[in-house]
């Protein structure tokens, strides 16, 4: 076993396991948060298209769907939804027909920022029980999974990619 071997296979269980304890974190937050956005104009994975909108995390719904890991065929269908309502236009580029933007309107980003105290409410009590470095580390630890996760996906798409060509 490397000096990087962080489990081993005699003592490998879901309770010390990262993907487990992500996946449980993960549904109950999203249940939880899901819960909170009842009785509000846009639901939970609305709000969530918007805010990346909102936060440059993407522009196309595309990109949308892949920072959210939702498949596109629905997320095209929200898009949508969400352009029907007012929250969001599309905008075609001008030197590639093919892609369209994605941008915020007023109401959109109005939406948006209205719903933001219920997370800031939701979160600040769910981290009741830690201090500010906790959720600090916790913070950049989260942050350096997800870097470590997206150079993987990097490398398998490269790698698949390789035998293809």
């Amino acid at each position: 076993m490397g000096k990087n071997s962080h489990y081993r296979v005699d003592d490998f269980g879901a309770e010390g396991c990262i993907g487990y304890l992500m996946s449980r974190a993960t549904a109950s937050n999203r249940s939880q948060l899901e819960r909170r956005f009842e009785g509000a104009d846009i639901n939970f994975t609305q709000w969530r298209v918007l805010m990346c909108l909102r936060d440059g995390l993407a522009n196309t719904c595309a990109d949308v769907s892949r920072e959210l890991a939702h498949d596109k065929g629905s997320m095209t269908r929200l898009i949508d939804q969400l352009e029907e309502r007012g929250f969001l236009k599309r905008r075609r580029d001008q030197e590639d027909r093919r892609i369209v933007f994605l941008a915020l309107t007023p109401s959109g980003r109005a939406a948006v920022n209205r719903l933001v105290p219920k997370l800031v409410d939701y979160y600040n009590h769910l981290l009741t029980g830690f201090t500010q470095q906790e959720v600090k580390v916790l913070t950049q630890l989260l942050k350096k999974l997800r870097d470590s996760l997206n150079e993987g996906d990097a490398v398998s798409t490269a790698r698949e990619g390789a035998r293809v060509s």
